[in-house]
């Protein structure tokens, strides 16, 4: 249990940062099941607009903390991959 008042107000910022971030990952994660979900249909016009809905949240992620910069371009680069290899 935290005894200084710094450690009692930290221990309360971390809560409501922890919100915050649970917030923005279900958000993101969300939005990335929507563009697998159409490209598993097959349907490039729909996987195409999901992504474009998902990338910015995706980055936002990264540029937060919610998850590392290279991780979230990662995901953007394979989604963006599959969709490509969709009419090839």
């Amino acid at each position: 249990m935290a005894n200084t008042s710094s450690a009692k107000k930290a221990t309360r910022k971390i809560v409501r940062r922890t919100i915050v971030n649970k917030a923005r990952r279900t958000r993101m994660r969300s939005l990335v099941r929507k563009v697998e979900e159409a490209i598993s249909a097959g349907d490039k016009t729909i996987a195409l607009a999901a992504l474009r809905e998902a990338e910015p949240q995706i980055m936002r992620a990264a540029q937060k903390g919610v998850l590392p910069k290279n991780t979230a371009s990662r995901k953007v680069a394979r989604l963006n991959h599959r969709i490509v290899k969709l009419n090839a």
